[in-house]
Parts: C-alpha cells; structure tokens; sequence
C-alpha cells in the first residue's frame, strides 16, 4: 500500500504533467476542428522546436524559455504557409484521410532533416536550475517541471482569452462549427483557417520548450508523443481545446497514480485503454459534444 505522502506526490506531478499534455495536444485538436485534418506532425515539430532551444542554447547560451521569441513567430508562419500551400489543395471529400499520409510525410521529412543535422545522438540541455527543485507540503517537486506547468497555463489561458475576446477568436469559433454558415456572414474562412493552423503550430513551439526543459530528445522522439496526444484529443473530443485540457489533466494525473503499482512503461497504456473505450462508448469523446459548443 502506498503511503499518503507517496501518493500526495503522484498526485502534485500528475496535474504537472498533465498541464503539459494540454498544451502539447491543443494545437492538435485546433487543426481537427478547423479543417478536419490530421496533423500527424504535429509531433514532429515538437521536437523540432525542443531541437532549436537545445541548439541555441549550445551554440549562443540562450535560454529555452528566450528561444520561443523566434521560434513560435517562426512556426506561426510555417502553419500558415502549411496550411495555404499544401493542405487545401486536398480535395475536401477525402481531407481527413489524405491529410494523414501528407503530414505523415512531413514527420518522416522532419525526422529525417533531424537526424542529417544533428544524427541519432540524445541530447539535453543542461540548465543551471535544472537539476533544482522545491517542497510542497513534503513532496519534492522539479522546478523545470513547474517551469513547464506555468508556461503551458499562461499559453492555454492566452489561447482562450484569444478564442472569447477577440473578433478574431470569433471568427475561428465560427469556422470550426460551421464553416458554410460563417462564410454566409461574410467571414473570410480561408484566411481564418490559415491564421488558425499557424497558431495551431505556434502552440507546438512553446510546447516543444516546454519539453526540452526536462526531456532528453532524439530525432524519432515524437513518435513516442503522438500516440498519447492522439488519444487526448479523441476522449476530449475532437475539435475541442477544453475538452483536449480536461483530458489531458484527467489521463496525466491517472498515468502518474498508475506508476506506482505498474511502473513507467505499463502506467502510458491508460491513454491506448482510454481511446479504446472511448471509441467503444462515446466515439465523439466525452467532453466534446457540449463545450466545444460553448467554446
């Protein structure tokens, strides 16, 4: 039987990791719920962003959190570019299925491009606060992971505030819940969608950081990550950005209680058994059908 400080412990690194698969699985769902695709890269561009925050660092002694000032405008622009050159010339009755095998291409491409630049070797980047940690009511908790936590809060809480408060927002809202009926209000939906993919890919370079602050990283690293967000944004509903964080926050904390009895490789099979029933059950997720709604 584990004890109370044991489990107080699991719990407090449960809501961290959960916060980061949030953020990490946002920018998946965002691209499901404006153009129905599957962004099988989105991990991919994961580790390439934790790649260029562990280059900078090496090369110039910039801090990971310092690199996002280049790399989440620079991703920003990628999705956009992604989204205007290659995804809509898919032909809209087979999007979701053509949409799979071109941004599996793109993986492979990223990978590959990895690899060339930087080989097969592990790397991490080795911060002065990295190895630092605090006490929370008796549990030790990392200060890179609270690092990751806050920065995936504050990005989560930009991207909503973006998505109710701005005219912007509502016009990305209308496009994900029905595109013909915003375009018939004069919303430009193209352009919307575009702006939309680029902050879908945004997300991945803040969340990319987030990773390289406490993860070792290798070229073929992201498929390790797709499995579990894919699974996120499934049980939160696809399209939905509050039903993917309260996922996320529900299958991180489950995955860290579950390490203590199974171990680290057996506690990850809680995202395949959770999609799984999911599919079985609720096949449009459980959180999805109502708040993507309101979102």
């Amino acid at each position: 039987m584990p004890s109370g400080a044991l489990l107080f412990q699991s719990v407090l690194l449960g809501l961290l990791l959960g916060g980061l698969y949030a953020l990490l699985a946002s920018g998946l769902t965002l691209y499901f719920g404006i153009m129905r695709v599957v962004m099988i890269a989105h991990s991919a561009f994961l580790i390439l962003a934790a790649y260029l925050a562990w280059y900078l660092h090496e090369r110039a002694g910039i801090d990971p959190l310092l690199s996002m000032i280049v790399t989440v405008p620079l991703f920003f622009g990628a999705g956009v570019l992604l989204q205007r050159l290659l995804l809509t010339r898919l032909r809209p009755a087979t999007l979701t299925m053509m949409s799979v095998l071109l941004t599996f291409a793109i993986a492979l491409l990223i990978e590959g491009l990895l690899g060339y630049a930087f080989t097969g070797t592990q790397r991490r980047i080795n911060l002065g606060y990295g190895s630092a940690s605090i006490e929370v009511f008796g549990a030790r908790i990392a200060v890179v992971k609270l690092i990751a936590f806050v920065l995936a809060v504050v990005a989560l809480s930009a991207l909503y505030l973006l998505m109710k408060r701005t005219r912007f927002g509502r016009a990305l809202r209308a496009t994900i819940q029905h595109r013909d009926a915003a375009r018939l209000l004069g919303i430009d939906t193209d352009k919307v969608a575009g702006f939309g993919f680029g902050i879908g890919l945004a997300t991945a370079a803040i969340g990319g950081t987030a990773l390289s602050l406490d993860t070792t990283i290798y070229p073929s690293l992201h498929w390790h990550w797709i499995g579990p967000l894919m699974a996120i944004i499934v049980v939160g509903g696809l399209g939905s950005v509050p039903g993917a964080a309260i996922a996320a926050l529900v299958l991180g904390m489950a995955q860290s209680l579950l390490q203590i009895p199974l171990g680290t490789t057996w506690a990850q099979t809680v995202f395949y058994v959770a999609l799984f029933a999911t599919l079985a059950i609720r096949p449009q997720g459980f959180f999805g059908g109502r708040l993507a709604q309101r979102f």
